[in-house]
């Protein structure tokens, strides 16, 4: 699949963002933004209709037995209204986390006052059924489990039906942050039992940033009034303003709708969720299989890797130096992610947006040429990173 006439070049000043989103987007995705709609007018109501049938498509919901409420603001806004609004205050919540997306779910909790306890696997390692299934059986008075789908600060892909099958067995809730996946990996409510998921528009439908998006059982909504701190981050208050007038309750990103829209139009005849992971994981092949032959190591064993976004070591050579390697990087056309690890030192590189294999095969060319300006003879990590990976692994 040829995706370089779709999008930007680097030569015409826009480089490629190899970052888990922002993403670089198709030029018609770009151009459904020069318009301007009425959040008020019934042609915009339409498109937040039809916006919503079809993210609940995407999610198998073939039974009506959920609803989609979009929410205003980035992720994290939506994964806060999910959190504020479907965990009652008296619930308490176990928090599966290995990375900072995670942390920021326990710290979005801690703010909103619930109960929480978190299973913390560190920077390289997925939560697993039976660690979950043992806090739980220790635990009777959780409600609530949070897992991150894919873990970006890492990369790592957590074995989210695993868990949905344990939380499920034990008669918990389980609310799932697919983020930086939905789209791009199979999450549909036929063969993953959960409450809800949570996504947004900037990430692998390919949109651009300025709402997420919450899909979640219209009974669980139902018994949500009343559970938020927030007014404007009220999950159950947005869905029923919609339900009754078919708008957003407040003012809403009417060009990033449409923008969204258009990205949907183009996931679909790519082939939807199945072809749109085949295309980022033949994205992270191409690109891991470049950076290794220049003796770049991954943070993680090849079965944790996943298709959206894949974390690097630093080289111990002392003629590495991030700062440098990003801007020679960026000058050829390039924008990779810093690392976001607590233990060593890393950097990212995104394998999601649209751009296809030709495009890693460049990224890993200007690699190559960035290492032999700053003089860096051994791209290897240092030997403790690969001594803590193997302990960590073991």
């Amino acid at each position: 699949m040829d995706l370089q006439s779709d999008v930007p070049r680097p030569h015409c000043g826009e480089p490629w963002l190899l970052t888990p989103g922002p993403l670089s987007t198709a030029l018609e995705t770009k151009q459904a933004m020069l318009r301007d709609w009425g959040s008020w007018d019934g042609d915009f109501r339409a498109m937040t209709a039809e916006m919503c049938r079809r993210l609940l498509a995407l999610a198998g919901d073939t039974e009506g037995a959920f609803a989609c409420v979009p929410m205003q603001g980035s992720g994290s806004f939506a994964v806060e209204a999910m959190l504020g609004t479907l965990v009652p205050r008296d619930g308490k919540v176990l928090v599966l986390a290995n990375g900072a997306y995670g942390q920021r779910a326990v710290e979005t909790l801690r703010y909103l006052g619930r109960a929480h306890v978190v299973i913390d696997k560190g920077d390289y390692l997925p939560p697993r059924g039976t660690e979950v299934a043992a806090a739980l059986e220790a635990d009777a008075a959780i409600t609530h489990v949070v897992a991150i789908h894919c873990e970006t600060s890492s990369g790592i892909l957590n074995p989210i039906e695993e868990i949905a099958e344990t939380v499920a067995a034990h008669g918990r809730k389980l609310l799932i942050d697919s983020m930086s996946a939905f789209g791009a990996l199979p999450l549909e409510v036929g063969a993953v039992p959960f409450e809800a998921l949570v996504s947004s528009a900037n990430k692998c439908i390919e949109g651009v940033p300025g709402f997420g998006f919450v899909i979640a059982r219209k009974a669980t909504l139902e018994a949500a009034a009343g559970n938020s701190h927030s007014l404007a981050l009220d999950l159950h208050a947005q869905w029923r303003h919609m339900e009754k007038t078919g708008q957003w309750r407040y003012t809403p990103p009417t060009h990033v709708v449409a923008a969204f829209l258009m990205a949907l139009d183009i996931h679909a005849a790519e082939g939807g969720v199945a072809a749109r992971g085949a295309r980022y994981r033949d994205n992270r092949d191409v690109m891991v299989a470049g950076m290794r032959a220049l003796g770049f190591e991954t943070l993680l064993a090849d079965r944790w890797l996943s298709p959206i976004i894949v974390t690097f070591f630093n080289p111990a050579d002392p003629a590495f130096d991030f700062d440098r390697f990003y801007d020679l990087m960026k000058a050829r056309g390039f924008i990779i992610y810093p690392g976001k690890l607590t233990v060593v030192d890393s950097f990212r590189i995104g394998c999601i947006g649209r751009m296809d294999a030709a495009v890693m095969r460049g990224v890993v060319d200007a690699a190559a040429q960035a290492l032999r300006e700053m003089g860096v003879q051994d791209a290897a990590p240092p030997a403790l990173a690969l001594a803590e990976r193997a302990r960590l692994a073991a």
